[in-house]
């Protein structure tokens, strides 16, 4: 049976994740500057969203295909956490719905400083309406099911980033998006400890390093989330 944390340690964490947020938001100065690509426009017929090419071409920018990409992660993770924060489950532990608003909060900074770099390049300018985001396939009325969701969208988050930071070209671009998922893998890991304490860093193979997932394998993941379809065409798969 899970003990909750002393205040103490609880306020210990809380502050710190308040740090690491804030850090994650300066960087939007660093951002601010990234190229205006403007993402391809959207195909009469089907609504599909395309987030353009992970390589460069004579017409693409892979930093703002990977902007978009992440965008995107920051957005489902940002709607997940403000509809539990907004409708918390009855069985939460004390200083849980606190550690859950800050990890919302964070979300909320990095999905924010990301619209701004990308400006006009990114790819929700296209779509009519915004997406509203699908988590039926979760169990959002349990304090497990609830924790169990914010562990598995985090560590796709971890592995997104660690899989997509290899097409970045811009060491400032390389620099933000590594403080945004330092901070996703602390999220990732307060996840896991909530659900089974001692287990903190349980999700480190054997070298010692995060999980990394090909931009196809993301996308294959977090579909059942978007309302509509995440073209498939030029998303790396190794």
């Amino acid at each position: 049976m899970h003990t909750p944390s002393s205040p103490a340690r609880m306020l210990a964490r809380r502050s710190f994740f308040r740090v690491a947020g804030a850090g994650a938001a300066v960087s939007a100065l660093v951002l601010a500057g990234c190229g205006k690509d403007d993402p391809e426009p959207p195909v009469p017929g089907t609504p599909t969203l395309s987030l353009g090419n992970f390589v460069a071409t004579a017409t693409s920018d892979p930093n703002i295909t990977v902007l978009n990409y992440a965008y995107l992660l920051e957005q489902i993770e940002a709607a997940f956490y403000d509809k539990v924060v907004t409708t918390p489950p009855a069985d939460l532990l004390p200083g849980e719905l606190a550690y859950l608003t800050d990890m919302r909060d964070h979300e909320l900074i990095h999905r924010e400083y990301l619209k701004y770099a990308l400006g006009t390049s990114a790819y929700d300018n296209t779509l009519a309406t915004p997406l509203v985001f699908d988590f039926s396939t979760f169990t959002l009325t349990t304090r497990t099911g609830v924790w169990t969701a914010a562990r598995q969208l985090e560590e796709i988050g971890v592995a997104a980033y660690n899989g997509a930071a290899k097409y970045l070209t811009s060491a400032d671009h390389l620099n933000a998006l590594g403080k945004i998922v330092s901070v996703e893998a602390r999220h990732a890991a307060l996840a896991r400890e909530v659900l089974q304490p001692g287990s903190f860093a349980d999700n480190v193979g054997t070298t010692g390093l995060d999980d990394a997932k090909t931009p196809a394998q993301v996308v294959a993941l977090i579909q059942p989330f978007v309302p509509i379809a995440i073209s498939t065409a030029n998303l790396p798969t190794t």
